[in-house]
């Protein structure tokens, strides 16, 4: 039913006969069939599994190709951190903490926002607990916390619960409906183990690529256009901020018209980076060594755009020539173009040439991320099925939506001695995910093509707007509830909201030009 990586697929009832032979073995039975131990499943089976009424009633299993063991035991040194990290709004937050107690608090703190365009440098600032202070939602926009962790307490959550079979190191071969019964699907597994589910859920549409027999069986299709584009993950040192500064809970995002990148602090001197561009940018980078990624991490929230632009092409005809941008050449370019802008020395927003050395910090300091001092680990994110642009981080979010809705569906059929099994039953779960995940698709979809452009008037006026959106604290406040699940209607309708807005504008802005225009010419004519 959804395209979105981590938001549940469809639940399906299809009955197509597919034709492959299969040595006679026993089959397991089962209520229900969990396919993909990413967080959303891992998710999904500990809030059904946290259900008295589900347990008594209703025979589980888990299934993931992966070694979850390894997740189980996953450990870092203090102040390490993974770079796969997930920003959680206050509505999956809540829903963690009630379902899962614990689950919420390791490693997260609630964050500021700071965002704004990468060529007309409009900005917008979101403090939940400045613009919610005297309001009765929650005074916080999200957290954020690492995918292992969160991953690593379900799975320890399942251990203490014991009623959920986690079937791990096997991958779904085939998925055929039961011929000879009530058409139930049969699950068969590497391992030779055959599962009868009379319902099997698709909690990572797609996880194991594109001819996966999950989604061959479901006949869930994917629908869209692509973006072009890669993600640049990583793990950042820096130094802690100072003691006139404010502390490492601001996020920081920059939309460059090649993608947006995105600071997300972690604890006072590491953050994690997720760096959206086009893919032979994504991979130079990688190529490029740490230290010249350091480098343009840096100038990328700094430098105007002209600057990244020709930043990236020499590192791109460095690669063409069979070699890396040294990082000195990197230093010396970088050098040059903050005096070519005449970035002030004592300005935060000068790196190489810069003359500061401590004591009290430079009065934009807050405008921008701490300097990047080194990269604990960076690489290229590749999702396999991941449909919706993650310049929001709302695909988790959906997913953990997706989940309590489920979860709760299923608890309510069982409190009516309802089948599970029967369409009309779960019926309630798609009629109001599905507008709910769309409604946020289209919001973002929209996002990412409003900052890719760089035609005059379309920058002219989404700035407008933007800047215009930071001086009204009401509006401000309406976006961190929206962003935050605060309110019923979920994120998307501010920013759909602002982005129509700022087409409108660019129109506006368009005519009045071809006006003006024209009335010159005419006058010219006379």
């Amino acid at each position: 039913m959804f395209t979105v990586k981590e938001v549940l697929g469809r639940i399906s009832c299809q009955r197509r006969v597919l034709h492959r032979s299969f040595a006679s073995e026993s089959i397991q039975d089962k209520d229900v069939v969990i396919v993909g131990g990413g967080p959303v499943g891992l998710a999904l089976a500990s809030a059904i599994g946290s259900n008295l009424l589900v347990r008594e009633s209703l025979n589980v299993a888990l299934i993931d190709a992966e070694d979850l063991s390894k997740i189980r035991d996953w450990s870092l040194p203090h102040d390490t951190f993974s770079n796969r990290v997930s920003s959680i709004t206050n509505s999956s937050r809540i829903f963690l903490e009630v379902s899962f107690h614990d689950i919420a608090k390791a490693h997260c703190f609630n964050i500021v926002h700071r965002v704004w365009d990468g060529i007309s440098d409009a900005r917008i600032l979101f403090d939940a607990a400045e613009l919610l202070s005297n309001s009765a939602e929650s005074s916080e926009m999200a957290r954020l916390m690492e995918n292992l962790n969160l991953q690593r307490a379900f799975l320890r959550h399942l251990d203490k619960l014991g009623s959920i079979q986690v079937l791990q190191k096997v991958k779904v071969e085939l998925i055929q409906p039961e011929v000879d019964s009530n058409g139930w699907p049969l699950v068969h597994l590497s391992d030779g183990t055959t599962i009868r589910a009379r319902l099997l859920i698709v909690s990572e549409v797609g996880a194991d690529g594109f001819s996966s027999p999950v989604r061959s069986y479901a006949g869930i299709s994917s629908y869209g256009w692509s973006y072009d584009m890669q993600a640049v993950v990583a793990t950042l040192n820096h130094a802690p901020r100072g003691a006139f500064e404010r502390p490492n809970h601001t996020a920081y995002q920059r939309f460059h018209p090649t993608g947006p990148i995105a600071f997300l602090p972690l604890s006072p001197t590491v953050s994690s980076l997720v760096w959206s561009t086009k893919p032979r940018h994504a991979a130079a980078l990688c190529k490029s060594g740490p230290e010249v990624l350091a480098s343009m991490i840096n100038a990328a929230f700094r430098l105007p755009e002209v600057s990244i632009w020709y930043l990236h092409d020499r590192i791109l005809e460095a690669e063409a020539a069979g070699a890396t941008l040294s990082h000195d050449a990197m230093k010396d370019e970088i050098a040059f173009r903050e005096r070519s802008h005449n970035i002030l020395k004592y300005s935060a927003y000068a790196f190489v040439t810069s003359a500061l050395s401590g004591g009290i910090a430079p009065d934009d300091s807050d405008s921008i991320p701490p300097l990047v001092s080194s990269i604990q680990v960076g690489t290229i994110a590749r999702d396999a099925a991941h449909t919706i642009h993650p310049l929001a981080g709302q695909g988790l979010n959906l997913g953990l939506g997706n989940v309590e809705r489920l979860a709760r569906c299923i608890d309510q059929t069982l409190r009516h001695d309802g089948d599970i099994a029967l369409y009309t039953a779960l019926r309630p779960y798609p009629s109001e995910r599905y507008f709910a995940n769309h409604k946020v698709m289209s919001a973002v979809d929209k996002l990412h093509k409003l900052y890719s452009s760089t035609v005059e008037p379309i920058v002219w006026a989404r700035s407008v707007g933007l800047e215009v959106a930071n001086e009204l604290d009401s509006i401000k406040a309406a976006f961190v509830m929206d962003a935050g699940g605060g309110r019923s209607t979920g994120f998307g309708w501010g920013w759909d909201l602002l982005v129509r807005g700022v087409e409108g504008l660019a129109i506006g802005s368009s005519a009045a030009r071809m006006l003006r225009e024209g009335i010159g010419s005419s006058r010219f004519l006379g």
